[in-house]
């Protein structure tokens, strides 16, 4: 069989580079683009250890070795936390993506029957690989921005009614300014089984102007941000609660 050693070491490039551009914007690291082709190359040149009679074992360190080299040619060393962050984000993204390709090559070079996996005689185009592995990157970026977004804004609240105590989880709302004599208006898709004084706060909607129907709380703890007392509490049913119990409020970010 013949191979082209020229051949391996872009096919290895290519892909190392975008695992670093990957892990790069993931990362929002202020890298430039001479430093992400040069970790490449250094991660391409993994493809040569394969000439040479090492075990399975060596083999493994070898390409660990050039990970820490290509890290920290492309994101460079301040301390070894920011080393290990850049580190393992870059292994994450090579998994994610070597498990799609492995997925890829399961499904168009393999049949089964039951657990029983045998090669059917063809093999996955390395020109749709290519093509195919930006996409794959491209959508897990998206995906890891729409994680992030929801995450960082997830919090877990305890919410003092009278002597019962609500253990939710919540969602901070920047977009939720809605307040009632001064203080936030927080909203919950529980019932209202409390017998404390109903307040009916207007607010605007698709449909119009309604009415939320609220009690007073003494207190509101949300762990990461603060104690707030004495706030409203409204029940809704139809509120989207991003998969959470309480909507809080963007007044919330900072203490009132």
């Amino acid at each position: 069989m013949t191979i082209y050693v020229d051949g391996l070491l872009f096919l290895n490039f290519f892909f190392d580079f975008l695992l670093l551009l990957t892990t790069v914007i993931i990362l929002k690291r202020n890298v430039g683009m001479f430093r992400i082709i040069l970790g490449a190359f250094i991660g391409s040149l993994s493809i040569l250890v394969l000439f040479f009679k090492i075990g399975n074992f060596e083999l493994f360190f070898i390409k660990i070795y050039l990970g820490f080299l290509m890290c920290i040619v492309c994101f460079g060393y301040k301390n070894i936390k920011y080393f290990l962050v850049n580190f393992f984000s870059f292994y994450m993204v090579s998994i994610v993506l070597g498990g799609f390709l492995y997925y890829l090559n399961l499904e168009f070079c393999y049949k089964h029957e039951g657990l029983l996996f045998y090669h059917k005689g063809v093999s996955v185009n390395v020109i749709f690989l290519v093509i195919f592995a930006p996409i794959i990157l491209y959508i897990y970026i998206k995906q890891m921005k729409m994680f992030k977004n929801k995450v960082i804004n997830l919090y877990m609240v305890n919410i003092y009614v009278g002597k019962k105590v609500l253990n939710l989880n919540g969602y901070l709302d920047t977009g939720n300014t809605l307040k009632f004599k001064g203080k936030p208006v927080i909203i919950t898709n529980i019932e209202n089984s409390f017998k404390n004084k109903k307040y009916f706060i207007p607010y605007n909607s698709v449909s119009g102007v309604n009415l939320l129907e609220c009690i007073k709380v003494r207190r509101v703890e949300v762990i990461g941000i603060g104690v707030f007392e004495n706030i409203y509490l409204g029940f809704s049913k139809n509120m989207s609660l991003f998969g959470t119990e309480v909507l809080l409020n963007g007044m919330m970010e900072v203490k009132v």
